[in-house]
């Protein structure tokens, strides 16, 4: 078991974080007698999941409705159709982003390369 300041130590977090997550229904974790916060493996693992797809862009929503699948599939099949999904939309949007950012490069390629010829005329006329 952690507590709130061992498993936000632990994941490089804020307690402010963590209690945002439980917040919105991310994070359950039991409580003692004194209302302190205990972290289990469970809470671990989804913290573990809500990282992850931090680092690759899903948004809260979509982590949360990924998180919370594992709740009502325990065989994970669920969770991991969803991240699949969401992954490949995620993927989707990155080419989109790649193709969008190519055109861009030829543009200043060619932007740059007009105006060196133009600096390399007025050059010549001096």
């Amino acid at each position: 078991m952690y507590t709130i300041s061992e498993l936000a130590k632990e994941f490089d977090l804020t307690t402010r974080t963590l209690r945002y997550y439980e917040e919105l229904g991310m994070l359950r974790p039991k409580r003692t007698e004194t209302g302190k916060r205990l972290y289990g493996k469970k809470e671990y693992a989804q913290l573990k999941i809500i990282m992850r797809g931090k680092k690759y862009g899903f948004s809260l929503v979509e982590i949360k409705d990924i998180v919370l699948l594992f709740d009502k599939d325990r065989t994970g099949i669920k969770q991991l159709e969803k991240t699949i999904d969401t992954a490949g939309q995620k993927l989707n949007e990155i080419n989109e982003r790649i193709k969008e950012l190519d055109e861009l490069k030829q543009d200043f390629e060619q932007v740059i390369k007009g105006f060196t010829e133009t600096l390399h005329g007025l050059k010549s006329k001096q």
